[in-house]
């Protein structure tokens, strides 16, 4: 008989301590909860947790160490109707677990009803074959004082990258360590990330996920793992060890860190892979599933769901939004990550229907001195009502800027009424973020992301083609905002490619150059395609993963000046808003706006809804205050955009203090380039879908 004591209610989870390990499980509708102990042969041995203190029933097992697996059976009310979803017949993850040993084995036994429509009565067949099992894990690790990076807002460069496809084929990563945490810690990975210039990597989902059912059934993967199960648990499958992913996961954080690179996590707490009330029965569900989830009013059978998914987390239950904040601290203070993206964050301030800035998830992150503290990126939207809310999240915050990627795409692609929309985003987007006291760092600049088309295939395709996902064409964006550059997808035609690769280039500097975040999607540097899949979540193969044998060099190179140039000069990631007026005395004001002509833009030309180019005057010469005080000062530069069809000559303008100008990009060269600067009066000339940067020079 297994010999188990009261232990103590927190913290939750399984905690290895005093030769033995602390369980403790919250559950407010339990009658009572079995620990499920499980040895290498899976058999499984069962003892009941002896306390139930504050809702929380624990344990103390004497002698149970490190590598243990176990789970849990939840004894309680099993009424659908009322909400309750309780039954000892499934093993069930603990919602604390460190590390979660496997994928699931999808079976019958799984759900709570049989498959059979003609005997579609209660399922009680054990699910405990088929489930993976949490393991008590050794939370030491050797840091060697290892800190948080800390890049301060304006000068960072955001990488979005997936842990297995970024070193899936990357030449120079051992094979055994390839799409793994050791693989993005491999020296080859960091250097390429080093050499690229970029300040933080941000991870698609690494908290364990679940391959769907309906995606392993089509032989078919959860490659983006937005379907957690594990909001403390390292996915699995990313280690090269079995059962090491946790400090594996730590390695890879450390060698980021010295190498000078913040890690950022995207994470999911807006719904679990439990599915809808027709979804397998794996861990919330089955301990306290009116606590976990947001059900419909006076239909508690049916969850409330604004993610698409089946489902929503209960943002109401102080028992979820603890463990969220748990999980958060985490990974912050054990895992030491520099930050969070959070997936769907409207859903998160949905406390009844609507998105509420006064809601306890943004009370909680502001006023936790962990949280509060490191990287906070909200994805502004969700799927339900008044879902789009881009701006209207509090101070401390920064959001993926939807208007900044539609905007961008809509000047490139020749749409009329562009410029005075592309002037606000260019600027840091003040329309949205200056009315609540946040700066331009606040906007999460991007043409691209993980979802939808990636860079190559925005100019390489007007249509979707998604047909490899299974489901018909129906899945993924119809409104994409691409431009195909006059053929559709692969073609030989040397002007269509010519002009594929000026547009690349043309998008890549309009981020670079913006004020605000700019943030890269991995591979969008390299000419990553998809083939015009703008919907890879259910492909881990050759589709999603980077293929680096067919890296663009040229544009590598191209994209690794622009990160320099942008983390040289403070004129591109400025603190503050543009104020639009003469500054320090000085006749000149920090930003104007310029026609072909050198003059400045009237009121009338914005409403010009054909004007396809304009020029940008950046004043370098007082950009702001230092942390210590000083003046930053820098070079002025002129930004020279035409997307109209033809090329033009734009006259350099005269301005006060700005004896001459040089050319130190230009869209339309693949190459750099020599030249002598250009003298006020002078005419550059911009080719048709280009963009010219000067900086101010002397003259001699």
């Amino acid at each position: 008989m297994t010999t188990i004591w009261p232990g103590r209610p927190y913290p939750l989870g399984a905690t290895w301590e005093n030769g033995g390990t602390n369980f403790s499980l919250y559950s407010e509708v339990a009658t009572r909860v079995e620990l499920c102990l499980f040895d290498q042969n899976d058999t499984e041995t069962k003892v009941d947790l002896p306390e139930v203190t504050a809702l929380c029933w624990h344990g103390f097992v004497p002698g149970i160490a490190p590598g243990q697996r176990y789970g849990y059976r939840v004894h309680g009310p099993w009424a659908p109707h009322e909400g309750y979803r309780c039954h000892p017949s499934k093993l069930l993850l603990d919602p604390y677990a460190k590390t979660i040993d496997s994928e699931i084995k999808w079976d019958e036994s799984l759900f709570r009803y049989r498959f059979d429509l003609n005997n579609r009565g209660l399922n009680d067949a054990d699910s405990g074959p088929f489930m993976p099992k949490s393991v008590v894990v050794d939370p030491t690790f050797d840091w060697q004082g290892d800190t948080r990076i800390d890049v301060p807002w304006h000068q960072t460069v955001i990488y979005e990258a997936h842990v297995k496809g970024f070193t899936k084929t990357l030449a120079g990563v051992p094979e055994h360590l390839r799409g793994t945490y050791a693989g993005l810690a491999n020296s080859a990975a960091i250097d390429y990330l080093k050499k690229l210039g970029v300040t933080s990597v941000e991870l698609m989902p690494v908290h364990e996920f679940v391959h769907d059912h309906h995606l392993v059934q089509k032989g078919l993967r959860n490659y983006w793992g937005y379907n957690t199960i594990g909001f403390f648990a390292p996915h699995h499958g990313y280690a090269s060890t079995p059962g090491n992913q946790v400090a594996e996961f730590k390695g890879m954080v450390k060698a980021l860190h010295q190498a000078g690179i913040e890690v950022i996590l995207d994470v999911v707490y807006n719904h679990s892979a439990e599915g809808s009330h027709m979804g397998p029965t794996l861990s919330f569900r089955g301990i306290d599933n009116m606590n976990y989830y947001r059900t419909v009013p006076d239909k508690p059978e049916f969850y409330f769901d604004v993610t698409g998914t089946g489902n929503s987390f209960n943002m109401r239950s102080s028992n979820f939004l603890q463990l969220m904040m748990d999980s958060l601290r985490y990974w912050t203070l054990e895992m030491h990550v520099d930050g969070f993206r959070f997936d769907l964050a409207a859903t998160l301030a949905r406390e009844f229907h609507d998105v509420d800035k006064l809601s306890a998830f943004f009370d909680l992150i502001h006023q936790d001195p962990v949280t509060r503290s490191v990287k906070l990126i909200a994805e502004p939207w969700d799927l339900g009502e008044n879902g789009y809310h881009v701006g209207n999240f509090p101070p401390l915050w920064t959001e993926w800027n939807g208007k900044y990627r539609d905007t961008a795409r809509d000047y490139w692609r020749g749409e009329p009424a562009a410029l005075p929309e592309l002037a606000n985003r260019l600027t840091g987007s003040s329309d949205l973020y200056q009315s609540t006291g946040r700066k331009p760092s606040a906007s999460i600049n991007f043409i691209t992301a993980h979802d939808g088309f990636t860079l190559r295939d925005l100019v390489s395709y007007n249509e979707k083609h998604n047909e490899a996902n299974g489901e018909g064409g129906n899945d993924g964006h119809n409104d994409n905002r691409s431009w195909n550059c006059g053929a559709e997808g692969p073609t030989k035609d040397k002007k269509v490619n010519t002009l594929r690769a000026r547009q690349q280039r043309n998008f890549l500097a309009t981020l670079m150059l913006s004020q605000g975040v700019p943030m890269l999607v991995a591979g969008d540097e390299l000419g990553r395609t998809q083939l015009g899949n703008n919907n890879t979540y259910c492909h881990d193969d050759d589709l999603s993963w980077i293929q680096w044998a067919d890296a663009d060099q040229s544009l590598i190179e191209f994209t690794r000046r622009l990160i320099a140039l942008r983390r040289e000069h403070p004129a591109f990631c400025r603190k503050r808003f543009f104020e639009g007026r003469p500054i320090h005395g000085e006749g000149i004001t920090d930003v104007l706006w310029l026609k072909p002509d050198g003059h400045e833009m009237e009121t009338g030309d914005w409403s010009n809804g054909f004007a396809r180019s304009f020029g940008m005057y950046l004043n370098g010469r007082h950009i702001g205050i230092g942390e210590r005080g000083e003046p930053v000062t820098d070079s002025s530069f002129l930004m020279l955009c035409n997307a109209g069809d033809e090329p033009i000559g734009f006259k350099v303008p005269k301005v006060e203090g700005e004896p001459a100008w040089k050319r130190i990009i230009d869209t339309s060269l693949e190459q750099p380039f020599e030249e002598k600067p250009f003298a006020p009066g002078a005419e550059v000339k911009l080719e048709f879908r280009s963009l010219v940067l000067l900086q101010a020079a002397t003259i001699g």
